[in-house]
């Protein structure tokens, strides 16, 4: 096994109470991903999403988070994809952000739902053109023989909408995480790291509570 050869990291950064956490997650998820993006990190909406296949089997890959209301948090994708595939079949989710200058890490746990047609139509209007035709030439996660085939599948998509709207492929779409669990993770001088964790509670609202780190 191979040794650490840096020194261990010390957390001095904050501190996250029962008490600053409140008793609303996305509230403090809103303040936590805003200084995220104050920091200057280079992708604070990087969150790695894992799945799993009905007979538990994982997978995980890292996606960018596209919007999040008290519905819950939003990336978009293909449908075809491994983890398109996966959430057919076992429509329930993890996301995990890390924003390491800040010394936060937040987990997500849920079910998983398609965004609506007009909210994956809206959102895909608003890429740049060359990802929407990357959109139509990518079979997600298919085996292909080399990058030429990948190249003349986006040629063809451009030839096919020259001077046109290129539109949204059904195999293309957004999903909503729908967080059940929301744990909130502040570093700690001496690994005595702060973890404030919100479950959904089935009458409605949270119940909050601390874990040992």
């Amino acid at each position: 096994m191979q040794k650490r050869t840096h020194k261990a990291k010390q957390y001095r950064t904050g501190k996250l109470t029962k008490r600053q956490a409140g008793r609303d997650p996305f509230q403090l998820f809103a303040r936590w991903f805003q200084a995220a993006g104050d920091a200057g990190l280079e992708e604070p909406t990087a969150a790695c999403l894992a799945t799993a296949t009905p007979d538990g089997r994982p997978s995980a890959r890292f996606v960018l988070l596209k919007g999040f209301d008290r519905r819950g948090f939003v990336f978009f994708t293909s449908y075809i994809g491994r983890k398109g595939r996966e959430l057919a079949v076992n429509p329930r989710s993890a996301l995990t952000f890390y924003w390491d200058r800040l010394e936060r890490q937040v987990r997500i746990e849920g079910p998983v739902e398609r965004t609506s047609e007009p909210e994956s139509d809206a959102y895909f209007r608003m890429r740049p053109r060359k990802s929407r035709l990357a959109a139509w030439a990518s079979m997600q996660s298919s085996v292909i023989a080399s990058r030429g085939v990948l190249e003349r599948r986006y040629r063809a998509a451009a030839d096919r909408f020259q001077g046109r709207e290129v539109p949204r492929p059904a195999h293309w779409g957004g999903f909503r995480v729908v967080p059940e669990r929301i744990e909130l993770w502040q570093g700690r001088a001496n690994r005595l790291h702060d973890r404030i964790l919100f479950v959904r509670r089935r009458s409605g609202g949270w119940k909050k509570v601390r874990l040992s780190p």
